[in-house]
């Protein structure tokens, strides 16, 4: 009986010594919502987040009647009651920031295994190519970020019009990763 007890240590430990990409594997990419501040964060605060992340709405882009009969879809069992004032404050903050003239974040990018990296000269040039057209590349080179938020990133450019293949995405995220990342945990 100990050993079973044994070999699951063993086994979850293996599993979180794994590199993050090992870990993400087969799993879609999911958005990083900035929390919002004052009244907004303490609706969603008190009444959100004991069963869903803010990230889930990025996954949305509606407007406010949209969002009002999401809530409601998705709330059926009448245990989510909001005063008229917070549902007016949630309501209003989320058809702003993820209203119907934002792209809603896609739920299916899984990220492809690369086995060729990019040099210096070849991101750049990709980074000129799909980046430059929307804005100037000094934004992306000030930026300091693990590669996982590289690649959230990223895909969320894509939704915005960036031309990038799956494969040039991963290459793209794992230079980034490399040559402007934090350098945590390596």
């Amino acid at each position: 009986m100990k050993w079973r007890s044994w070999l699951g240590l063993v086994i979850a430990a293996g599993a979180l010594a794994l590199p993050a990409d090992a870990q993400l594997s087969g799993r879609p990419i999911r958005p990083q919502v900035a929390r919002p501040s004052g009244p907004v964060w303490q609706v969603i605060r008190q009444n959100c987040t004991l069963c869903h992340g803010i990230d889930d709405y990025a996954f949305f882009a509606l407007d406010k009647r949209g969002w009002q009969e999401l809530l409601e879809s998705k709330h059926k069992a009448g245990d989510f009651v909001l005063s008229d004032q917070d549902r007016n404050i949630l309501l209003d903050w989320l058809s702003v920031k993820f209203g119907p003239n934002t792209k809603p974040f896609p739920r299916t990018y899984i990220p492809p295994e690369i086995t060729t990296f990019f040099s210096d000269p070849e991101a750049k040039r990709l980074l000129d190519r799909a980046c430059t057209s929307c804005h100037e590349l000094d934004r992306v080179e000030k930026a300091r970020n693990p590669e996982e938020q590289w690649r959230v990133l990223v895909v969320d450019m894509r939704v915005r019009g960036a031309k990038l293949t799956d494969e040039e995405t991963e290459r793209l995220v794992e230079w980034l990763g490399r040559v402007w990342g934090t350098n945590l945990g390596k």
